[in-house]
Order: C-alpha cells, then structure tokens, then sequence
C-alpha cells in the first residue's frame, strides 16, 4: 500500500473541498428558467436564464418554470340557476410572469391555481342556466379567465384562457330537453302560420280598399257586365203559360 504523507492528503482534501464547492455555487439556468434567490434566508433577487454563480451555504435558489403550463379541472358538480345538476370540467392555461410573487406569496401556485379555477368554475356557472351554459360557452369561458387572472395577479400568475370542455347532463333531463325543443318547434310552427293568415287578411283588406275607392272598378259599372239572378222554375213556368194564354186569346179576337 503506498504511503501517503500528511501534506498530499490535505491537498486532495482542499481539491475536494473546492469541486464540492463549485458544484455548490455554480448552476445554470435554461432560457425558460428563473433562479429566486435567498440570502441567509432573505429574498435577493431574481436571475437567470444562463450562469449563475451563489455563494456556498449562504444563498440558496429555487428555481420557476416560465413556460405555459395546462392544467385539467377535475369535474365538477353544479347546480344551474334554473336548479338543474350537470357535471363540468375545464381546462386553463397559465403561466408564471414573476418569479419572486410565485415563491415567496403562495406556498404552491400550481395547487392554489388549481384550488381557485374549481371554486370559480362552481361559481360562475352556478349563475347561469343550462341553456346558457349549453350556447353561451365563449362568454363563460371570458367570464371565468377574466375572474381568475384577477385573483391570480398577487401571485405572479398569468391566466391567458380557459376552455369548458364538457358539460354533461343526466339522462332524464336530456328527455326533458329534447321535449322542450320539440315543444318549442312546434309552438314556432303554429306562429308562423298564424303569421301567413294575418298577412293575407291584411292583402285582402287593401285589395278591398283599393276597390272601394275606384268605383269604376267595380263589376257592376261595366255595360258589358252581365247578373245573374237565380228565379224559381216554376215561377217562370207560370209567367211562360200566361204568355201563351195570352197570346192564343188575341189570335181568337181577330179571326
């Protein structure tokens, strides 16, 4: 076994010492990274992307992701105004615009974030009828984000949207639905064609107006118009015998 004298051995310990500390104090930080960092426990400031040199044991870093991130809400159970149970789920993009608020103001800004869109989801909705949710999703969706990126502003928290991707309905009620509808279509119908009869009276009333101020339109102006009036048979039978009667007495007369 080689002997290793006193002096090499501390050599190869402060060599040691010095790699651990390097590896310690420098770190690197991608372009989508920021470093929040802490001396002796107290905010110093924000840095980063690129290298980034700390002091051993008295700075201390935690690193932010910058990027978009896309969180899934869980489904959730809500009552609509008009006191129907649907079940929703959505999803919200978000990012991180200041690192130090995302550390130091929220313990977990994924969870908090996560936490607020499910109550917010409830909420909004909860104000709503499920018709309105059923037609009306890009005014929810505004509706929600605008809420959310309010909130979420102490936090260093961008929200850029929110999406509802299912709205989902029991059984029993879409029968309901579906009967309104053909209820509905129905009652359009029946308007429509009251609509036509009422427009058609109305152009048999102006053709009547028209008429009645050009007397020269009417029927009974023209001289080449002929009436007809309908007279009993036998009463013609009576007036043509009587004609003959009379007729037959004046040839007597003059013979």
């Amino acid at each position: 076994m080689p002997f290793i004298d006193a002096t090499s051995f501390a050599y190869v310990l402060l060599a040691l010492l010095v790699l651990g500390g390097l590896a310690i104090a420098i770190k690197i930080m991608r372009e989508y990274e920021r470093a929040v960092v802490f001396t002796l426990g107290r905010f110093s400031g924000v840095k980063g992307p690129g290298l980034i040199i700390l002091v051993p044991f008295v700075q201390q870093l935690v690193r932010v992701d910058l990027r978009t991130i896309v969180l899934d809400v869980p489904s959730q159970d809500v009552i609509s105004r008009d006191n129907v149970s649907v079940k929703v789920n959505a999803v919200i993009y978000f990012r991180v615009v200041d690192a130090d608020k995302a550390v130091i103001q929220v313990e977990n800004f994924l969870t908090a974030t996560s936490q607020l869109a499910q109550t917010t989801l409830r909420s909004v909705l909860g104000k709503h009828e499920l018709d309105e949710m059923l037609a009306e999703r890009d005014k929810l969706n505004s509706d929600i984000q605008a809420i959310l990126d309010n909130q979420t502003d102490a936090w260093g928290i961008k929200v850029a949207n929110v999406e509802i991707k299912h709205v989902d309905i029991d059984q029993s009620m879409v029968r309901a639905i579906a009967q309104q509808a053909e209820a509905e279509r129905n009652r359009r119908a029946r308007i429509i064609n009251a609509e036509g009869e009422q427009q058609a009276a109305e152009k048999l009333v102006e053709a009547a107006s028209a008429l009645a101020a050009r007397p020269e339109a009417d029927i009974a102006g023209e001289r080449s118009s002929t009436i007809v009036f309908p007279v009993p048979i036998d009463l013609l039978r009576g007036f043509v015998q009587a004609a003959d009667d009379s007729r037959m007495a004046g040839t007597g007369r003059s013979s």
